[in-house]
């Protein structure tokens, strides 16, 4: 399987801030775009201590991101892989796209109430 970014249907989002991607193989591939100053806090309220609960293993293409857990923070920027384990939210400090890779499951819940919030936040 292969694809290029505009080949993927958006899971969430738009062109400004989204979520394209695809199952392959036993895992979600998606390509996240956000904006610098996004807070995903909120986005993640209801979910377990707050906290995004699903692992993602990736690739950052540009920008800056901070990764917030309960006892330590890291920042990765672009040319750099990581490992998010479950128990994280994040902050992104400069207009970023990643790669990252997910068991589908687990992206579902997480999709699933960040969907729900939003749509609770427009309507507020």
């Amino acid at each position: 399987m292969r694809a290029t970014r505009d080949d993927l249907p958006f899971l969430f989002g738009d062109e400004s801030a989204g979520v394209r991607g695809a199952d392959w193989g036993g895992l979600r591939a998606v390509i996240i775009s956000m904006p610098a100053g996004t807070d995903f806090t909120p986005l993640f309220k209801g979910l377990s201590n707050g906290l995004c609960q699903c692992p993602h293993w990736g690739y950052v293409l540009k920008g800056r991101i901070r990764l917030v857990y309960p006892d330590r923070e890291e920042v990765v920027s672009a040319g750099e892989l990581f490992y998010w384990p479950p128990g994280h939210t994040a902050r992104v400090e400069e207009d970023v796209e990643f790669v990252e890779f997910s068991p589908p499951r687990e992206h579902d819940e997480v999709l699933d109430v960040v969907k729900r919030n939003v749509a609770e936040a427009a309507t507020a």
